[in-house]
């Protein structure tokens, strides 16, 4: 009996995290739109997007203030995992606000962490100038060993600005965080979701 137990307690954790795994391989092609053609994938981040950012204005007075002041944005859906070494990623889009230009792209990121258990969150960038934008849309941009979260609904109504040209907001079902570990993400164009409409239809 006490080495049946045992055995329980050394692979529960173990047996927890691979039903985890397994239920998120299951539901991830659905939602992540892993069937829809490239234009409903599009109209998907788009929707997500705005909902997004109705969300942060909603919450946050200061994001609101730095949304009207930014160049640009870029909002990503993404989910992250953790077993000691961590990984996620993400889709999501970038905007010029001057030029309403829509440029798809997607997020990854790998790491060392601790514990076990997934996150899905919703990141926010507000671009303060144009040259940090692009910096971030071309794949040049880095977070410079990332800038620690700010835990808890109160951080919401914190005084904020753009740090190296941009803010970065965070959120989950606790609430919106003003900064986000950055450290070990990368973000790039997506290759089939920039394709122009006419070339879609013409494959």
């Amino acid at each position: 009996m006490l080495a049946l137990v045992e055995s329980r307690a050394r692979f529960g954790p173990l047996a927890a995290l691979l039903a985890a795994c397994l239920l998120l391989l299951a539901v991830a092609p659905a939602q992540a739109g892993f069937f829809a053609t490239a234009s409903e994938k599009r109209a998907k981040v788009d929707a997500l997007a705005q909902e997004t950012l109705d969300r942060l204005f909603r919450e946050s007075a200061k994001g609101k203030e730095l949304f009207d002041r930014s160049v640009g944005y870029a909002v990503f859906d993404a989910t992250k995992l953790s077993l000691i070494i961590t990984g996620g990623g993400g889709t999501g889009v970038a905007v010029d606000r001057g030029t309403g230009q829509r440029t798809y792209m997607h997020m990854g990121t790998g790491g060392l962490g601790l514990g076990i258990g997934g996150q899905v969150l919703r990141l926010v960038f507000l671009f303060g100038d144009y040259e940090t934008m692009s910096d971030f849309v071309n794949g040049g941009w880095g977070a410079g060993g990332g800038a620690a979260a700010v835990a808890g609904r109160h951080a919401a109504n914190a005084e904020t600005s753009f740090i190296n040209g941009v803010a970065v907001y965070q959120l989950t079902d606790a609430g919106l965080l003003l900064a986000a570990e950055m450290t070990g993400t990368k973000f790039w164009r997506s290759r089939k979701l920039n394709v122009p409409a006419v070339l879609e239809t013409s494959n």
